[in-house]
C-alpha cells in the first residue's frame, strides 16, 4: 500500500511538471522533463516517503534556485573576461574583483549546500541529506551519458 502511494506521489509530481510547462517555449519543456525526472530519480533513490517528499521538495526548489543563480552568474561572469595575448583567458587589472573569481563562487555554492544540507536533515534525517548530493550528481552523470549516447 505505501509502495502504491509513494508511486502516485512520483508520478503525481512528473505530471505537475510537465502540466505547467505546458505554454512554455520547447526548451522550457525540455527543462521541464528533466526536472521531472530528476524528482522522480531523487524520490526513489532517497526513498522518501509521501509526506517526505511532500515537505522536501518545497526546500529542493530553493536550494536549486539558488546554486543555478550562483552557476549563471560565475558562468556569465567568466564569459566576460578578455583573451590575453597568448590566447588564455585573463582579467583586466581594472576589473579584477571578487565578482570574477572564480573560486568565490564555489565557495558560495558549497555555503549554499552546507546550509541547505542542514534543511534537508530537517526533512529526511542526516544520513539521507547527505546522501542527496551524491544522489545528485549521479543524476547529473546519467543525464550526461544519455546525452552521449543520443549524439552518436
Amino acid at each position: 500500500m505505501l509502495r502504491f502511494k509513494h508511486l502516485f506521489v512520483t508520478i503525481g509530481a512528473v505530471i505537475l511538471c510537465i502540466l505547467s510547462a505546458g505554454a512554455q517555449p520547447r526548451d522550457s519543456k525540455r527543462f521541464a522533463a528533466i526536472e521531472s525526472e530528476k524528482i522522480a530519480y531523487i524520490t526513489k533513490e532517497l526513498n522518501l516517503t509521501p509526506a517526505e517528499a511532500q515537505r522536501f521538495f518545497p526546500i529542493y526548489n530553493q536550494y536549486s534556485k539558488e546554486v543555478w543563480a550562483i552557476r549563471s552568474q560565475k558562468k556569465e561572469n567568466a564569459s566576460t573576461t578578455t583573451p590575453s595575448p597568448r590566447g588564455v583567458n585573463s582579467f583586466n587589472r581594472s576589473d579584477r574583483s571578487e565578482k570574477r573569481d572564480v573560486l568565490s563562487y564555489d565557495a558560495k555554492e558549497l555555503d549554499i549546500k552546507k546550509e541547505y544540507r542542514k534543511k534537508f536533515a530537517e526533512v529526511i534525517g542526516s544520513a539521507r541529506a547527505s546522501q542527496f548530493f551524491e544522489v545528485e550528481q549521479n543524476f547529473r552523470e546519467l543525464l550526461y551519458k544519455e546525452l552521449q549516447r543520443r549524439n552518436r
